[in-house]
């Protein structure tokens, strides 16, 4: 009996470390960027350390996704002036090959909208939850698959003017899925029921902001005992009740827009970018805040070298964060403090992920460096793949996952 137990024992401890290293979300377990995994490369070229380089049909520039060994991504299909099929893919993470690869919606060209060089049909990151892959795809559609690749539910009744195409991914929260819908004009957040895809709810976005385009993805958080959604916007960033949709605080930023590096709560603190024209990095108290905490509630505020499409990373007492022109970033992240500066060339639209001290920043090229996390900067390699890149990476037990414009790759 001792022995079988045992046994059980040593099973679910294998089963809890199999799924440590799920990368479910965009950015990760919590949606944050850090991962648990180990033995990360740190070392790779085009052709060094690669186990295998899968080609991706389409476009796209959704996040690779894993659990359970199964690599998750969107894709668009289709001419540019005919019919685009959006797709959802499946690939095995151990050898690289399509599972399945389903079509989710088919808009006609005239519904899918113009399109930004840096975004597309298929930028939102699908979420991997239980036995159910949800994909969303802007103003075209959201959906609901199992993981063998049918689809369970479409909901396509809440459209909206786009602007330079699908940007921010959605967010599980309880029973719902919650996604911004941050179009041409009348700004909106809605939230859908996980099982059946039924509007639970939508809020209209309460903004002065004159361009009211953002593609941010909401991150879920608990303060003062009460989940809240929080989703920047232009103009400002909200808290929203996940029940119902009811805005429980805001900070105002004027007139930023098209804001899109998702939220991070650690230290008690929100870490938000404010977006166009001019970034601006706040540290906000969510603490007690009710209704307009603009004037009350900012610990601290930074503008050189803000993000306007990366997200930030904390890292410990730290927080680290790179500009979209290359400008890497550290600071003390209860009070915005600079230990360092440093330029590592080319441009960022990925955001940086974090595994055994180590930060992965991937820029548009294709070159990933790796710096050590420490108040002293120290670069550990700087590694090419040669291919145009704006997903962020999925981080596994000894391997790392990366989108480029025409393929998926697994280092290790």
């Amino acid at each position: 009996m001792a022995s079988r137990m045992l046994l059980v024992v040593v099973l679910l401890v294998v089963g809890v470390a199999a799924r440590a290293a799920d990368w479910p979300q965009f950015r990760g377990p919590n949606g944050d960027g850090v991962s648990t995994a180990k033995n990360v490369p740190v070392h790779w070229s085009a052709t060094e350390h690669i186990a295998w380089k899968q080609a991706i049909p389409g476009t796209g520039w959704s996040s690779p996704v894993l659990v359970g060994g199964k690599l998750y991504l969107t894709t668009a299909v289709g001419e540019k002036d005919g019919p685009t099929s959006l797709r959802a893919i499946c690939i095995d993470a151990k050898d690289g090959h399509i599972v399945w690869n389903t079509e989710v919606f088919q808009p006609d060209a005239k519904a899918t909208g113009e399109k930004h060089a840096k975004n597309g049909l298929a930028s939102p990151t699908p979420i991997v939850d239980g036995d159910r892959e949800y994909v969303h795809f802007g103003h075209m559609g959201t959906a609901a698959l199992d993981l063998n690749g049918k689809v369970v539910w479409r909901q396509t009744s809440l459209a909206y003017p786009p602007k330079h195409g699908a940007g921010g991914s959605p967010q599980l929260i309880g029973e719902v899925l919650v996604f911004s819908c941050d179009g041409e004009a009348k700004p909106f957040i809605a939230a859908l029921d996980r099982q059946t895809g039924d509007v639970r709810w939508k809020v209209e976005r309460q903004t002065k902001a004159t361009k009211t385009f953002s593609f941010c993805t909401p991150a879920a958080i608990e303060v003062d005992g009460q989940q809240q959604v929080i989703s920047p916007g232009s103009g400002l960033v909200g808290a929203y009740d996940p029940r119902d949709g009811r805005e429980i605080w805001r900070v105002r930023y004027g007139e930023g827009y098209s804001v899109v590096p998702r939220p991070v709560f650690a230290h008690g603190l929100l870490y938000v970018a404010s977006g166009f024209d001019k970034a601006v990095l706040y540290a906000i108290r969510p603490q007690k805040a009710q209704g307009d905490v603009t004037e009350t509630n900012v610990a601290w505020s930074l503008e050189k070298g803000a993000p306007l499409t990366p997200s930030v990373l904390v890292v410990g007492d730290e927080l680290y964060f790179i500009s979209d022109i290359g400008v890497a970033n550290c600071v003390d992240a209860k009070t915005g403090k600079v230990h360092w500066t440093k330029r590592l060339g080319g441009n960022y639209s990925a955001s940086p992920v974090l595994a055994e001290g180590r930060i992965y920043f991937l820029s548009e090229e294709g070159v990933t460096t790796v710096v050590r996390a420490s108040k002293e900067f120290e670069s550990l390699s700087t590694n090419e793949l040669g291919e145009r890149s704006l997903a962020s990476p999925a981080v596994d037990d000894g391997a790392i996952y990366l989108r480029t414009e025409s393929n998926l790759w697994r280092i290790e």
